[in-house]
Order: structure tokens, then sequence, then C-alpha cells
């Protein structure tokens, strides 16, 4: 008999909310975290709106020590620990004196303390190595975030990042799920973060994929499905969930948000259309297919899907994907919605972020809205009903949602989560 895993801890440092009671409220009231970007406008950049978690000074020190704050600025790092540590402080476990040998964390990232890189490479050509301080190493390695999470909590078990662009975070906790059901570990802290500002941004821009008609208009700039979307809004933040075996869940009288049915991830491999910027719809489908497999559900049962929807181009492809793989479509089709309506696309933080969105849905019993895709494109209007693409939050009480993501490098993940019953 496999493992069942669940979900008892969740812990948020989105563009529109930090913390789960803040960013509970923000999805269920369509509020946005879309802001202007004065750095961004300095610069240059076309696109001059950005989705960036709001930190204070007063919060940082909730969760780092005077001494750690001293010379560091690797705000993937800062969301991850915020994200990770509420997640764990939610799931009702302590701070281990002694390694917990049946908890880890996987804890994935993109890239890690790039402002912090910038400062160090002008200190060497000033040369200046000796003065790069003691925590440049820990604060730009790719596993930074999981070893500052790993030794804040004491963690004995896998303690690792992984790195697959876009698919990170819904990856991240599926490696978590697939170690659990192994019997390899009673609880994994899983999520993902992606740093903030230009220097993470830069490339797409450059690509042209970013919006750049609505800076003005900052919360009306991500169009996830519309007709009038123009590229995605860049965005930053972490997401975290603590994942577990039932069994343990159950001994400790945890709460209990949503229980795991499985998943699937691939790669197209970069053929049959698919490159490192565009995907593989063979491969998508292959993945949503396997996951629902995997999952042991019908497609039928899927009562909604959250979907990658980035407002570009592709959104139509990925709605035709989704209805191809499900033999799902018009008025069948299950309610869709897109996060970066509200949040634009946090790159390597997206999966972990949505999926904490997707998880709060099932156990409260709401569909956010999307913001924003009124107009909707008619590409998407010919394949699925428009009443399946809500503009508010509707109260319908979901049973089993469905999470995709999809990445640069023509990678995929899909994740299917469940409302919990014994």
């Amino acid at each position: 008999m496999k493992k069942r895993v669940v979900i008892t801890g969740l812990g948020i440092a989105a563009p529109n909310g930090v913390g789960i009671p803040e960013f509970t409220n923000a999805i269920k009231n369509g509020i946005s975290g879309i802001r202007h970007d004065a750095q961004l406008a300095e610069l240059q950049f076309s696109c001059q709106i950005a989705g960036q978690p709001q930190i204070s000074e007063e919060l940082k020190s909730q969760y780092f020590t005077e001494l750690e704050l001293r010379g560091f600025n690797s705000t993937g790092i800062l969301y991850g620990v915020i994200a990770g540590l509420e997640a764990w402080k939610n799931a009702g476990l302590p701070i281990n004196e002694t390694p917990d040998w049946d908890s880890g964390t996987i804890f994935g990232s993109g890239t890690s303390g790039i402002e912090k890189f910038r400062e160090s490479i002008y200190k060497i050509d000033d040369l200046q190595t000796r003065r790069l301080g003691s925590t440049v190493v820990a604060q730009t390695m790719n596993s930074g975030v999981s070893a500052y999470l790993g030794g804040k909590i004491g963690l004995g078990n896998q303690v690792t990042t992984n790195s697959s662009a876009c698919t990170t975070g819904t990856e991240a906790i599926l490696m978590a799920y697939d170690r659990i059901q192994s019997g390899q570990a009673k609880r994994i802290l899983a999520g993902s973060t992606s740093d903030s500002g230009p220097y993470i941004w830069a490339g797409f821009d450059a690509l042209r994929v970013c919006s750049s008609k609505y800076n003005k208009n900052p919360e009306e700039g991500s169009r996830p499905m519309s007709n009038s979307a123009c590229g995605f809004v860049p965005g930053s933040g972490a997401g975290a969930l603590v994942i577990e075996d039932l069994e343990s869940a159950l001994e400790r009288n945890a709460v209990i948000y949503a229980e795991i049915l499985g998943g699937n991830v691939n790669s197209g491999g970069q053929r049959d259309g698919g490159s490192m910027t565009a995907p593989n719809s063979i491969a998508v489908q292959k993945c949503i297919k396997d996951a629902v497999l995997n999952a042991n559900v019908d497609p039928n049962e899927i009562d909604a899907i959250n979907g990658h929807l980035t407002a570009t181009t592709k959104d139509s492809l990925e709605i035709e994907n989704w209805t191809k793989a499900l033999e799902r479509n018009g008025a069948d089709f299950p309610y869709i919605n897109s996060l970066k309506s509200l949040t634009g696309h946090c790159l390597s933080a997206s999966g972990s972020i949505e999926s904490v969105a997707s998880v709060l849905q099932l156990h409260e019993g709401f569909l956010f809205g999307n913001l924003n895709s009124s107009d909707l494109h008619p590409e998407i209007s010919a394949l699925i009903d428009s009443s399946k693409v809500p503009q508010r939050t509707i109260n319908i009480n979901p049973k089993i949602i469905a999470k995709a993501s999809f990445g640069f490098g023509d990678v995929n993940a899909c994740i299917l989560f469940k409302k919990f019953e014994k």
C-alpha cells in the first residue's frame, strides 16, 4: 500500500500578501500586488511594473538576527525563509535542538542572491576581495535557501534545492511527495522562491515577452486569457507547504489542508515544436494525462484547474492542450483560473505560490476570480465556455484541483490536490 500524503502547513510571501491571512484575503477579494516600479522606470525597461512582496524591516527582524542581516541582500532567501518558517509554524511543528532525522526540505530556486553577486563583482573588480564578508557563498549558492531553512529548523533528512525554471515549485512538491510516499521521510518542507529586481527581470524584458502597455495602470497589466493581453508582468516571492505522511499527521492531530493524489513531471525534449522558450504540446498533454493516471482519478472528477497561463500568446495553446488531455471542452470544461492576474509571473516561485493558492481554495471552499480577463481571447472562447473563467470569487466547494506549471527548457509539471477526507 502506498502511503497517503497530505499538506499540513502553508506559508507565503507573495506580491499581494505576506502571510497566509493577508494572502487569502487578497485572492478572495481580487486584490492585486502589481505596482509601478521606479527602479525599472529609471533603468528604461519597457515593462515598468512588477509584483514584489512588501517586507518591512520589522518583519525581517522576526526571522533573522541582527548579525544575519548584516550584509544580507538576497531577496530570494529572505522570501523563502519567511514562507518556509510560516509553513512550519502553521503545521504546529517545533524548532529542533538536535537534527530531526524524519524531516527535510526540498526548496527550489532559479538563482540566488543576484544583488549579492553584483555587489561582490564590483568589490572584486575594485581589488577588495577581502572585504566580501563571510556570507557571500551562503547567499549566492543555489541551495542557499534550503541551507538557511535547514539550519533554522534543524532538519536532518534531505535538505536540497531543485531548479527547473517556472516548473520549479510544482516539481519540488512532487519530489517531496515521492520521498514521503517511498517512506524515506515523514515530512518535507517543500516550496520555491525567486529573487526580485532588474537583474532577474531584464532578460525577459529584452525578449519582449513582458507587458509594456499598462505602466500607468499597474493592476491592469497582467491579463491571462485576455484578448488584450500583451505579455507577462514579472514577479517574485516564495510559497511553502509542509508535505507529510498521513499517519504522522493524524498521530499529532495536525490540521490537514488537502491531500496530494499524485502528479507527473516530464520534458518535451525541445522537439515537435518545443524549444528553449516554447512548449512541445504533445509533451504538455502527456504530462497532464500521466498526472491524472498517477493520481488515479477520472478527468471528469476535476472541478478546477489552476493554470500556468502567463498572459502571453501561449495562453490559448495551453487551454487547447488541457481540452485535449482531459477530453473536456465547452461547458463541460472545469473552471480555470490564473493567479498571475493578481501577482504577476513569479518565475521559479510561481508553482509553489500558486499551489498554496490552490490548496487554500480546496480548504476554504472557493475559487478566486481572474482579474482583467473579461475580454476572453476568441481562441479560448471557441474552446471553452466563458462561464468556466470566473471573473470574481465563486463559492463552489471544489473537491479536486489540477495545478500545472510549464517552464523554459520545455519542462512540465502537473499535480492533483484533493479536499481531505479520512
